[in-house]
């Protein structure tokens, strides 16, 4: 779960910035380290797809590098840059694509399963809710998965999104609403 960074932290991630804003590639490279697995988190719940996860988030750091000039420190994060830099990728892979993919079948086992029909059914749940936020609409499935996935605040996802924190909640609700009946209706059906 995502929480705020120390002070210390912080501040070491502002001079990380400000030296990569100076082409300083090392500094760079400690900021991908910090970041590549949120970044890649996030991309794989948006596409489902190892593979195409793995691309865009080096696509991803790679637009980021080239882009590094143009980043303006604001209240938000450096993170959210990024993120805002995954969300336009995956816009740009769906729009590429003829044919929407659908979920990979390799599901990662939380580990807490105590045998192999319970690591199956836990697998096979995984598969079902990411079917599920696969379904929702752009601003919905981003709520839910900054939110849930990533365990962003109300007011950093708002701030990400450029939205008002009572938008976003309203997003949240209606999107949980959705995800709850398109499990309900999968449920019926099978």
């Amino acid at each position: 779960m995502y929480h705020n960074p120390s002070e210390g932290q912080a501040s070491d991630e502002a001079v990380l910035v400000q030296r990569a804003v100076g082409h300083d590639a090392e500094a760079f490279g400690k900021l991908y380290d910090m970041h590549v697995d949120r970044i890649y988190r996030h991309v794989y719940y948006r596409v489902g797809n190892g593979h195409d996860a793995e691309d865009l988030t080096q696509q991803v750091f790679l637009k980021a590098w080239q882009a590094i000039d143009r980043y303006k420190r604001t209240a938000s994060p450096f993170v959210a840059w990024l993120m805002t830099i995954s969300h336009n990728m995956v816009v740009d892979f769906y729009r590429t694509r003829k044919d929407r993919a659908y979920l990979e079948a390799e599901v990662l086992a939380d580990g807490s399963a105590s045998s192999p029909e319970g690591a199956a059914e836990a697998s096979f749940e995984q598969q079902r809710l990411r079917r599920a936020i696969l379904q929702l609409g752009g601003d919905e499935q981003q709520v839910v998965i900054l939110r849930f996935l990533e365990g962003f605040e109300f007011a950093e996802i708002a701030s990400l999104m450029k939205k008002k924190e009572g938008n976003v909640r309203v997003i949240l609700h209606r999107a949980l609403a959705k995800l709850r009946s398109i499990l309900e209706k999968e449920r019926k059906e099978s």
